[in-house]
C-alpha cells in the first residue's frame, strides 16, 4: 500500500474505459489492481437518502477490483476548503458518521 492510502482509508476513484467514479472504502492497492468496497457517485445521494430514512436497502457499498490500467486517479475522502468530504456529507444527512455505520470503528 503507498502511505496514506492505508486499508480502509475512505477515497474517490476515477475510472477510464468507461468514465466512472466511485466512493468507498479500500480494500486493497497493488500493481494488479484496486479492491474496494464502494458505491458509484451517480448513486451516492439516493444511497445516502435511503439510510437517513431507514428503508430496506436496495442500494449498497459492493466489494469491486478494477484493474490499475482502468484507474485514472484515487483520492482520498478530504474536506477542500468550504466543499465537504462524502464521509461528512453522509454524517450531515444519516446523523452518524459514516465509519460508524460500515462498522470500521
Amino acid at each position: 500500500m503507498i502511505e496514506a492510502f492505508g486499508e480502509s482509508a475512505l477515497v474517490i476513484v476515477n475510472l477510464v474505459n468507461p468514465k466512472e467514479k466511485f466512493f468507498g472504502v479500500l480494500s486493497s492497492l497493488s500493481a494488479a489492481g484496486v479492491t474496494i468496497r464502494a458505491i458509484n457517485l451517480d448513486s451516492f445521494d439516493d444511497w445516502v437518502r435511503q439510510i437517513a430514512r431507514g428503508d430496506e436497502p436496495n442500494i449498497d457499498l459492493l466489494t469491486m477490483f478494477f484493474p490499475l490500467f482502468r484507474v485514472e486517479r484515487i483520492f482520498l475522502d478530504e474536506p477542500s476548503g468550504a466543499i465537504r468530504s462524502y464521509s461528512q456529507l453522509f454524517e450531515g444527512v444519516v446523523g452518524k458518521p459514516l465509519r460508524q455505520y460500515l462498522g470500521l470503528g
